[in-house]
């Protein structure tokens, strides 16, 4: 999915090493993961400016400090003290974005409870004033307005999307604060000359490239000669589009079918009836959940299954996407581009897996992979925090520009002058017999490609 990309290794040396041997792991299942005791405690939902979330209580041991790029460890040390450091963050728990918006705060309690556990951020305890946005991107402003000004946060987490991260940053840039995020990976994020803003997540628009360098490295035989494509009028999915688009037709794959519709939209039938008369061997959706969802139900209904379907985002949503789509045989085959999956086996990135099903319950593959996203936003202002030893943003702000690697269980972080990570690596993910498993390349794959899809039913 890259015109060009820069590499990392995200899986464990175990894998790495059976993949040079020839061998690979069985079509379905994941490296061994520990997942704890179970439970089904949820994420509190709130109306729009309100307080969702607080700060987890602290546990009696840990450190207060951890060494930059290391993941946090738990030493023995005093548990944390004092006052609490208060970390102002606004999520869409409504709205189009909900089902995302729940993942990160998911994501963002358990980096807190994590840390509290473990002797907080400088000794002290971590506490969380999440507030929701609805998906909007005025009141998503509001929100960051309040909890600076008003409620005198120490530091900012970002929302989710690049529709909010935009004004969000903007606001938090006002005030000299630092905003780190993991979904706001967007071009137009990046291009305003803003120094405050920092994803820990790829730069999207190469979210899909290696989809089409995928599909191009196949037989001729074999390979789609069409493809359908349609995407919500978004900085974060138009680019990804686009982009793809351009590597397919540069490879000699015709164009069937190419729709940019209004983000207002509510009925996606008309555009996946088009995708359907247009007969592609490939269908590429630029938008979230409920497009996603959507467009499949109706290809279903009329019984069109193509060679292979992609997204810019629904099917990385674990739990969310497949009680959406109606389980995983309707999920079976269908692809996104991420940077993380449950089996990645960087040592915090187990930890993670492990307490995110002993506090939420369920499997690996049915965590939202915006749990992971948050998750890596603390994890790097953790470290950068404990590198200047100062909650001052303009230090924090300087540090992130500094060229240092931080560790995060999506894998290592490094910004450049603009704020966007330069070491991420996009990992080709599909739904395969209930399990969203990497498939391409073929260095990090644990199964080979379900191409073509099996016709859904």
């Amino acid at each position: 999915m890259y015109k060009k990309i820069l590499l990392y290794v995200v899986l464990a040396t175990a894998m790495v090493v059976s993949a040079a041997c020839g061998s690979a792991t069985p079509a379905g299942t994941l490296p061994p993961i520990a997942t704890g005791a179970q439970a089904t405690t949820a994420p509190t939902t709130a109306p729009a400016g309100t307080t969702a979330a607080t700060a987890a209580p602290a546990a009696t041991s840990g450190a207060a400090s951890t060494p930059q790029g290391t993941s946090i460890p738990n030493t023995g040390s005093n548990p944390p003290s004092g006052t609490p450091i208060k970390i102002g963050i606004s999520l869409s728990l409504t709205g189009d974005f909900s089902a995302d918006g729940k993942g990160f705060q998911q994501g963002y309690q358990l980096w807190a409870d994590t840390i509290n556990k473990n002797g907080g951020l400088l000794g002290r305890p971590v506490q969380l004033d999440i507030v929701s946005d609805a998906s909007s991107p005025d009141q998503v402003q509001t929100n960051y307005e309040k909890l600076i000004t008003v409620d005198k946060v120490d530091l900012v987490f970002g929302p989710y999307s690049s529709l909010l991260t935009k004004p969000a940053s903007v606001v938090a840039n006002r005030y000299g604060y630092a905003m780190v995020e993991g979904a706001g990976g967007a071009p137009t994020v990046f291009n305003r000359g803003l120094k405050n803003v920092f994803d820990v997540s790829v730069p999207v628009i190469h979210n899909l490239d290696n989809f089409g360098q995928y599909l191009l490295s196949l037989p001729a035989d074999q390979r789609p000669t069409s493809v359908a494509y349609a995407s919500e009028d978004d900085p974060f999915a138009q680019p990804e589009i686009d982009s793809l688009k351009a590597i397919m037709e540069q490879g000699g794959v015709k164009t069937a079918y190419y729709k940019i519709y209004p983000a207002e939209t509510t009925d996606y039938n008309p555009i996946a009836d088009q995708i359907i008369a247009s007969k592609a061997d490939v269908v590429a959706i630029g938008g979230f959940l409920p497009d996603v969802v959507a467009m499949q139900q109706r290809f279903r209904q009329q019984h069109y299954t193509p060679k292979a379907m992609i997204a810019t985002a629904g099917p990385d949503l674990g739990n969310d996407y497949l009680t959406a789509v109606g389980g995983a045989a309707n999920a079976e085959g269908v692809m996104i581009g991420n940077m993380w999956g449950p089996q990645l086996s960087n040592p915090s990135n187990v930890q993670m897996v492990k307490d995110y099903l002993a506090k939420y319950g369920g499997t690996p593959d049915q965590i939202n992979g915006d749990v992971a996203e948050g998750f890596a936003v603390g994890q790097v202002v953790q470290q950068a925090v404990t590198k200047v030893g100062s909650l001052d943003n303009a230090k924090l702000i300087a540090e992130l520009h500094s060229g240092d690697t931080f560790d995060s269980v999506q894998g290592p972080v490094k910004f450049d002058d603009t704020g966007q990570n330069i070491v991420a690596r996009v990992i080709l993910f599909q739904w395969q017999g209930g399990k969203f498993v990497p498939v391409y390349p073929a260095e990090v794959a644990t199964n080979k490609p379900e191409y073509p899809i099996t016709p859904w039913q």
